[in-house]
């Protein structure tokens, strides 16, 4: 063999072996992710995967990332290490500490969010970090709805706090949690499920070295980091190169809310700037930069590099910027409990202004932010019954509810489905064996979805009652109430969503704290995802389809695709 082929062929053995360890890492903090909600206590984390899971470098760079969870959780999260690491170097860090956080600023967003980070060491020396989030059931002050006035209303928080000191659990940690929140069990059961799935990774990852015959993970994770990052810069290639803009009008909290973003495209980076948007509120709207940056960055790496792999190397070239004080870079002491009704939509507002640039690739407006249903029982509301309420059975339960995305070029949108969060719609079953409660319906709702050449995917709707006919206190966190999701390119706007009482008819507020008085019916119509390109060019057989699967109504296709 020449020199030439022996080079080669070690370059190509280089390759495989790298190829090999990246397969084992994905499998790696997948199993942490699984760990994580094969031992959760709360539905969030073991039903919807409400969570992240992920692998970084002793610097804090992270190196992969688990597929189950969410882009609030797992980009934010990314950030949330170095926080850590600024309070608690490297080289200070023991085998078998671990270190928690749920701050809004230095976590993932708000205080229901709990991060941990556990050292791994191999060889006598720090090789890596695992870190995990969850969403906790329940973390004290008025709830998770959004009429907090600022974070002290929102409940415990905690700052970044070393949990575990070479193995032993800080119990006056727990006691502390254990006296603020109204699920003790529950909530200090998710806490030891993430020790546990961290402990998981660790094992894994330390399995992983002595196999490959590695000191550590730098040079692996150099490379990995590295070539996304490559791959990054490439992928950019395909895009025209300028700036583009878009504004987008959401509900709010009592007054509509104004984003507004300009996107850069250069040959090696994307900027995002969101210079005009609309300032702090005071309501639990708000979003901590953190969150903003989390779902920024993925509403780009849908459209951009789809297919590279999310660590620090493909997140690098994005760049976010927000005035301070503007309602999507929030500062202390903001009330942010309910920042995903905002964030959630910046996605939807990115895609917006790189239509302009490859209008063949980006889909319509969808509900965007998740219509979750929270419901309590046994708790006080201001200008309620509170007796009765007091008497009634004490309970807190979140029904992960959602709306339909936007279509998609060539697609229709899809329904029912939580885009860009991607947690799961959580079972009726499930949630009826948590508290006193009974869903009479849960359907497609017809129409929802905007016309268009691709029709935006179907809302919900839902119908809930207590079991027992007692009242409920409703904390809603929804928006698309007044400014539903708009179409694209000639395609209609989705069905704005809605919330009322069987009986008496009343109309529910999209946001904030509300009473579904004894013997009432709560009806929630979750948003439809906005159509894509003229009706007319729709296909007539998928028009067909629709009817025939009730999607649609004879006055809808008659109306939308059949006069058009």
């Amino acid at each position: 063999m020449n020199a030439s082929k022996h080079t080669a062929h070690i370059a190509a053995r280089h390759t495989i072996r790298q190829q090999l360890v990246w397969n084992r890492l994905l499998a790696v903090v997948e199993e942490q992710a699984q760990a994580l909600i094969r031992t959760a206590f709360g539905t969030p984390t073991r039903e919807a995967g409400d969570l992240s899971a992920g692998v970084f470098l002793p610097d804090g760079r992270m190196v992969a990332q688990a597929v189950t969870g969410t882009p609030g959780h797992v980009n934010s999260m990314a950030d949330s290490v170095l926080h850590f690491l600024r309070a608690y170097p490297a080289e200070s860090m023991e085998d078998g500490d671990v270190y928690i956080t749920n701050d809004p600023w230095k976590g993932t967003g708000h205080l229901y969010d709990v991060v941990m980070v556990t050292p791994v060491f191999h060889g006598g020396r720090i090789v890596a970090l695992f870190a995990s989030t969850v969403h906790v059931v329940d973390i004290g002050g008025l709830g998770a709805g959004p009429d907090a006035l600022e974070i002290y209303h929102e409940g415990l928080f905690l700052p970044l706090l070393r949990f575990a000191r070479r193995g032993v659990i800080d119990e006056s940690i727990l006691a502390i949690v254990r006296a603020n929140v109204r699920e003790p069990a529950q909530v200090e059961g998710d806490l030891h499920a993430l020790v546990a799935c961290n402990a998981v990774g660790s094992r894994r990852l330390r399995q992983l070295l002595n196999e490959f015959g590695l000191p550590d993970l730098q040079a692996a994770g150099d490379y990995i980091i590295a070539r996304s990052a490559l791959a990054m810069r490439e992928a950019l290639r395909d895009w025209p190169k300028g700036i583009w803009h878009n504004r987008m009008t959401v509900d709010g909290y009592g007054q509509p809310v104004q984003l507004q973003a300009s996107v850069t495209i250069t040959d090696d980076q994307i900027l995002v700037d969101f210079s005009g948007t609309s300032g702090t509120v005071d309501r639990g709207i708000n979003v901590p930069k953190a969150y903003t940056d989390a779902y920024t960055s993925f509403g780009i790496r849908c459209l951009v590099g789809a297919d590279v792999p999310n660590n620090t190397g493909s997140l690098a070239p994005i760049r976010v910027t927000a005035p301070e004080g503007c309602i999507v870079n929030a500062l202390p002491p903001a009330a942010v409990a309910a920042r995903a009704a905002i964030g959630q939509m910046l996605p939807d507002l990115v895609f917006g202004a790189l239509r302009q640039a490859r209008p063949d690739r980006v889909p319509a407006e969808g509900a965007s932010s998740l219509w979750n249903i929270r419901l309590t029982g046994g708790q006080p509301i201001e200008g309620g019954p509170n007796d009765v309420i007091a008497r009634s059975p004490r309970f807190g339960v979140t029904s992960f509810t959602t709306g339909g995305t936007g279509a998609r070029p060539g697609k229709d949108g899809l329904s029912a489905t939580a885009y860009p969060s991607g947690v799961r719609n959580v079972s009726l079953e499930i949630l009826e064996t948590q508290a006193p409660i009974v869903f009479r319906r849960k359907e497609y709702r017809p129409d929802s979805g905007g016309a268009g050449a691709s029709r935006g995917g179907l809302g919900q709707t839902i119908a809930i009652e207590h079991a027992q006919g007692a009242p409920m206190v409703l904390e809603a966190t929804w928006d698309r109430v007044h400014y539903p999701p708009r179409g694209a390119l000639g395609g209609h706007d989705g069905a704005a969503g809605a919330a009322h009482l069987a009986h008496s008819g009343a109309v529910l507020r999209g946001k904030g704290r509300q009473l579904v008085p004894a013997g009432e019916v709560l009806v929630v119509q979750t948003p439809g995802g906005a159509g894509l390109g003229d009706p007319a060019k729709r296909d007539a057989a998928l028009v067909d389809h629709d009817l025939r699967a009730g999607f649609i109504t004879p006055e809808a296709a008659q109306r939308f695709y059949f006069d058009s």
